[in-house]
């Protein structure tokens, strides 16, 4: 009777006064303790809303989870869910709300009790909430249930790696979620991995795009070491859920920041996605559609893809997480898919005609994607320069020609390229033409800046030879002193294009000469 009287001094009827002295009494644990308890009873829909959305704000607090974390606790809440393995439909639509509660308790736990974490394992609690989505698939008004039941899972299969795996090999995880993600859209299909377009330049409701993030959060733990496919059946589920992905990105939500956390989201499972199921992100383009087209292939999602990628350039900050991902994803699908690269190379590195700037300088996709070349993260700089890499066909002297070799140095140093070549994968032979522009230039252009330069004039033609003597062993001197200390090391070029130690280079330039010698 005691949470009786809690209950109503928070409902005002004891004045403030009372409710300072009833709340006194207790302590939070207790009160997580009692409102347990009520709820094993049979009460009303409302009585049970109102224990839930106080057990929830509670659940917050990592130091009053002790009473809650037990097995017979998160059964209650379990059964106030309705998660069980039964096939009986959700009728009762009164009933909703306390559903609703209860997963979103369920989700402050299971986020932070590593205890619950493990009870949800033996309570075969994911698979319980598979079941619920199921039951969800066809009804109306319930997407706040299946967000729920959808942030829930990604948290299992984020906190728990046992329960990730149970997901994906057992449970059909990766069928429920697709599906899952597909209701969100509301996709008709008029191929096998073709979806219309009618619907796609109107926006989603804010539920739908929710549950739509929190679907795609979830497959992407589900998803996690997918590279490899060993069968027929999964490279139809991935190419399937490639497919949504494409209608995803073509989609909008309801503000601007929605988008673009739903276009996340889709950017970050794609990368998860084999990439040779990625083909259907670009389809063939029928006479009719309004849509960007190249080589008779629809365009429009790679569009979206780039833009995406600009946007985040443009940002400025956060580059590694917000940045990378779709970074890393053109760059497969340009190494994998020819006429996906060739469309991106028509847009970031069109035949060259100005060159009076450097390649880092300007607005262009491509001045912008050479200054990260030269990103202070290591990561960023070597995402960006392999990205133009492979929009080069993985050739040194196409990269130079648009990055200039002090840009691409690093990337170069890291191949092992240094001496020039190309790089391991395979390319078509198709020839890039140079500009007429470009190629009055050509000439003129300084290799290390990539752009053409003022003629400087030689400040050594005034020089005597004794002079130029002098200066000689003068910058010989300082970098023997530097290179004593310890403060450079002077490097050289293997003939393989690898880096190594100056006096390696010489040796061996030394022990080749000596052969060739000897041969004579």
């Amino acid at each position: 009777m005691e949470l009786e009287a809690v209950l109503e001094a928070v409902r005002g009827r004891g004045g403030a006064e009372g409710l300072e002295r009833v709340l006194g009494r207790y302590n939070e644990k207790k009160l997580c303790e009692g409102i347990l308890n009520i709820l094993e009873k049979d009460l009303k829909t409302s009585c049970q809303v109102a224990c839930l959305e106080a057990l929830r704000i509670l659940s917050r607090d990592k130091k009053v989870l002790v009473p809650v974390t037990t097995k017979e606790n998160m059964q209650i809440l379990m059964k106030l869910a309705k998660l069980d393995m039964t096939e009986d439909s959700l009728e009762d639509v009164s009933n909703f709300p306390v559903i609703v509660e209860a997963l979103k308790c369920l989700c402050n736990i299971v986020f932070n009790s590593a205890l619950a974490q493990k009870l949800s394992l033996e309570l075969n609690l994911a698979a319980m909430l598979c079941n619920l989505l199921r039951k969800c698939k066809d009804q109306h008004l319930v997407d706040d249930i299946k967000c729920f039941d959808l942030r829930l899972l990604f948290l299992l299969s984020l906190l728990h790696t046992d329960i990730r795996s149970q997901l994906h090999h057992e449970l059909q995880g990766l069928q429920v979620l697709t599906q899952a993600l597909e209701s969100s859209f509301s996709i008709r299909w008029t191929d096998k991995y073709k979806a219309a377009e009618e619907h796609v330049g109107c926006p989603l409701s804010l539920q739908e795009t929710d549950c739509a993030i929190e679907a795609l959060k979830a497959l992407f733990n589900v998803t996690l070491d997918s590279w490899n496919v060993h069968s027929e059946n999964e490279s139809h589920q991935f190419r399937y859920m490639a497919a949504i992905l494409r209608h995803c990105l073509l989609t909008m939500g309801p503000t601007e920041d929605k988008t673009e956390e739903l276009h996340s989201n889709a950017v970050n499972l794609l990368s998860n996605i084999p990439v040779s199921c990625l083909d259907v992100l670009i389809s063939p383009s029928t006479q009719e559609e309004t849509v960007l087209k190249y080589n008779g292939m629809n365009m429009d999602a790679i569009q979206v893809l780039l833009d995406f990628m600009e946007k985040r350039i443009d940002k400025g900050s956060s580059y590694r997480e917000g940045l990378t991902p779709v970074l890393s994803l053109l760059t497969e699908c340009c190494r994998a898919h020819r006429n996906i690269r060739k469309f991106i190379k028509a847009q970031v590195l069109p035949p060259l005609r100005d060159v009076s700037n450097r390649p880092e300088v300007g607005t262009t996709v491509r001045n912008k994607l050479v200054r990260l070349m030269t990103h202070v993260d290591l990561g960023v700089k070597q995402i960006a320069a392999e990205f133009l890499f492979v929009l080069c066909k993985e050739r040194v002297d196409n990269l130079l020609k648009y990055t200039g070799y002090g840009n691409a140095a690093g990337l170069l140093a890291a191949r092992g390229l240094l001496a020039g070549g190309r790089g391991d994968h395979w390319y078509s032979d198709d020839e890039d033409t140079d500009t007429e522009e470009y190629k009055s230039a050509k000439p003129n252009i300084n290799l290390i800046t990539g752009h053409v330069e003022e003629p400087m004039p030689n400040p050594m033609d005034e020089m005597t030879e004794e002079q130029k003597e002098y200066e000689a062993m003068k910058l010989v001197n300082m970098f023997d002193k530097l290179s004593r200390d310890e403060v450079i090391k002077p490097m050289g070029v293997r003939p393989d294009g690898t880096m190594t130690p100056l006096e390696e280079t010489i040796c061996q330039y030394q022990t080749n000469e000596q052969d060739s010698s000897d041969s004579d």
